[in-house]
């Protein structure tokens, strides 16, 4: 074979591994498991979610401003179109502000896989929007030690920023010794992004808008560092207030403010 057609055929050779190569990166996380499309009205569906209270009480360990309410349209509500997650200021009990929190825990629990969400966050100063999950089992014992990975977190007093960041026993806030990732998103409260974590046995990658914004590694010393080998669920949430949240205070003009999600998909 002349030169020519040796350089034909390597090119072609080169171009069929390349694409072998994109369609088993693009088939990675293939098989759809679970997912809500928000395609109904009326309130979430409650094979799929939970509403989470039980923190309520003592302000979830944050001195967080609201309460969590149950099964109400004025909090959690699909559209037909999205999921509205409401946080309103109003009298509750003891509450000045009322919101929901939302959670797959035995309906939805997962070791491994693709997570995203596509969401609109609210804005204001002392809102505090998350995407998120926790064990579902805590093996490892209470928070941190068992973990926690937050796909997307949001205060309303950087409304440019998006966080991704872990907590696990030898890295959590309350050492200051967390790991994450602050991202530059400058519409992130007036248009929809994709918010995505894919998760294995060696590391955790998270995504903006399919762009990989950071990734947090299995370091092999154990779940003082590593307790992501167990189920976890998600959380979806809007809270009030609170250390971090409530920084600045909070600007009680901005209410009601609106979390919308678009769709939650899991893949594996």
């Amino acid at each position: 074979m002349n030169f020519f057609g040796k350089s034909v055929s390597l090119y072609f050779l080169f171009l069929g591994v390349l694409v072998v190569s994109c369609s088993e990166q693009n088939n990675k996380y293939s098989k759809l498991i679970w997912s809500d499309e928000f395609d109904y009205i009326g309130l979430p569906d409650d094979m799929k979610w939970n509403y989470d209270t039980i923190g309520n009480s003592y302000g979830w360990g944050n001195n967080e401003l609201q309460c969590y309410t149950v099964a109400r349209k004025e909090n959690a509500w699909v559209d037909g179109d999205y999921l509205i997650l409401k946080a309103n200021k109003e009298s509750w009990g003891n509450f000045k502000y009322t919101s929901a929190r939302l959670t797959t825990k035995e309906k939805g629990d997962w070791l491994y896989g693709r997570m995203e969400v596509r969401a609109q966050l609210p804005g204001g100063r002392g809102i505090w929007p998350a995407i998120w999950m926790l064990p579902t089992d805590w093996v490892y014992g209470g928070w941190p030690a068992s973990g926690e990975i937050d796909i997307m977190e949001h205060v309303g007093y950087e409304p440019d920023s998006i966080y991704t960041t872990v907590h696990t026993k030898a890295f959590n806030h309350t050492l200051g010794t967390q790991v994450g990732k602050a991202t530059y998103v400058s519409d992130s409260e007036n248009g929809f992004h994709l918010y995505a974590i894919e998760w294995d046995a060696k590391k955790i990658d998270f995504f903006i808008d399919d762009e990989k914004v950071f990734t947090f590694h299995n370091s092999g010393n154990g779940p003082e560092e590593w307790p992501f080998d167990k189920r976890f669920h998600l959380l979806l949430n809007v809270a009030v207030g609170g250390n971090w949240g409530g920084l600045h205070g909070v600007d009680d003009d901005i209410f009601p403010v609106e979390m919308k999600v678009d769709y939650v998909r899991v893949y594996q």
